[in-house]
């Protein structure tokens, strides 16, 4: 397949020719071989498809909220080929088991590669790690997301089996006997602590959906003393600030000099990646007081009327912010560059295109999203996995 008539992410004209799932060429006047079909892209920009570092689809134990049908489904339309699952299901992602029946579903539908986190502690106790010591080599990712290990030594017993084994420590910072009263104090506490032990073991760290000016700073202070230390934001914790939303997520929506805290790291380097957190609930849970809202399908959009409509951030960053960013963190060689080897995961979007979003026709399981009525520019218009389409808006007709 030729794609022509695109855009790259800096204006440029481009052509693309796939074949058998990869990318061969990247250029202008690609010839066309005999019998090869052309897709044409009606001047549309072509961007690497989307990775997730952290998201939730909520199988096994919650597939009413989510499960892996649609949130691949989801994934799909919002230009994502590849999502980073936490283990906070039920039973607890705490084996090899339930990391690979995930993975494998997934795969069987086709839209959205997967990888599974496992916890960092068994079942969340906060204290076993034996499990970590027997991982297969395809589970090098470990979190307890939603949580935090609360014990200073349980975590760096993890830190060091994490080092030794090759494993990469995903943080959701929370210290829960604080977050009751201070949310803030909470994640700036744990987030120091864990960049110090990344420091002192030498383990690879990635710092979940900061949101505060102050772990900002204690995460670009540990990469400036050689932390392996990366990071994300997500887009609700860059669009919202605490004047403009009253939507409980966790972490919770901050105040506008974290929102700048958070674009000035963007544009420092400081951030990696763009992380969801897509957190389906019903409606039902959410007023029972559930934390979190949907993201993937509304992910690109908020972020670049956030990052390159208002703030002036190029198109070409925030495309590494959401592609080869998260491709580094995740160990993905072959993906997050429109290249030649790379595979042809793709993302074709209309960034002069202002749509409105309708939570009703999101294709979540879940609608809460705290978007909804909201107007953004860059419609996502076709994904493409491995050189074939996994998602077309209605409105593309190339």
């Amino acid at each position: 397949m030729i794609l022509k008539n695109a855009k790259d992410a800096n204006g440029a004209p481009c052509e693309v020719w796939v074949k058998d799932g990869s990318i061969r060429a990247v250029g202008i006047g690609l010839p066309t071989p005999e019998g090869e079909p052309v897709l044409d892209a009606k001047g549309l920009t072509v961007l690497p498809a989307f990775i997730d570092t952290h998201c939730h689809w909520r199988t096994p134990g919650f597939e009413y909220k989510e499960d892996i049908a649609t949130g691949s489904a989801a994934a799909a339309a919002g230009g994502y080929t590849f999502v980073n699952l936490m283990p906070n299901t039920k039973p607890v992602c705490s084996s090899a088991e339930i990391a690979h029946s995930v993975m494998d579903k997934a795969k069987e539908i086709g839209l959205c590669d997967v990888n599974q986190c496992v916890s960092i502690t068994r079942d969340f106790d906060g204290k076993t790690l034996d499990h970590l010591l027997t991982l297969p080599d395809d589970l090098r990712y470990i979190s307890e997301d939603g949580n935090g290990v609360m014990d200073n030594a349980v975590m760096a017993r993890a830190f060091a089996i994490a080092t030794d084994r090759g494993l990469v420590v995903m943080s959701h910072a929370e210290d829960r006997e604080i977050s009751p009263w201070d949310y803030r104090l909470a994640e700036n506490i744990e987030t120091v602590r864990n960049c110090h032990l990344a420091e002192y073991y030498g383990t690879r760290l990635h710092m979940c959906h900061v949101s505060t000016k102050e772990a900002v700073r204690a995460i670009r202070e540990s990469q400036y003393r050689g932390g392996r230390v990366t990071c994300e934001v997500t887009p609700h914790h860059l669009w919202f600030d605490d004047t403009r939303l009253q939507y409980k997520v966790n972490p919770p929506i901050r105040k506008a000099d974290d929102v700048d805290a958070l674009v000035k790291a963007i544009r420092d380097g400081v951030v990696s990646c763009i992380g969801t957190d897509h957190a389906p609930h019903t409606a039902e849970d959410k007023a029972k007081g559930a934390a979190g809202m949907v993201g993937l399908e509304t992910a690109f959009a908020v972020c670049y009327t956030k990052l390159c409509r208002e703030c002036g951030l190029p198109l070409e960053h925030l495309s590494a912010l959401m592609s080869a960013g998260p491709a580094a963190v995740m160990n993905l060689p072959t993906k997050g560059l429109i290249a030649p080897g790379f595979d042809a995961d793709l993302v074709l979007v209309d960034i002069d295109h202002m749509f409105t979003v309708d939570a009703e026709k999101l294709h979540s399981k879940s609608k809460n999203c705290p978007y909804d009525g909201q107007s953004f520019y860059g419609k996502i218009m076709l994904t493409m996995k491995a050189g074939r389409e996994t998602y077309r808006s209605p409105e593309f007709t190339g």
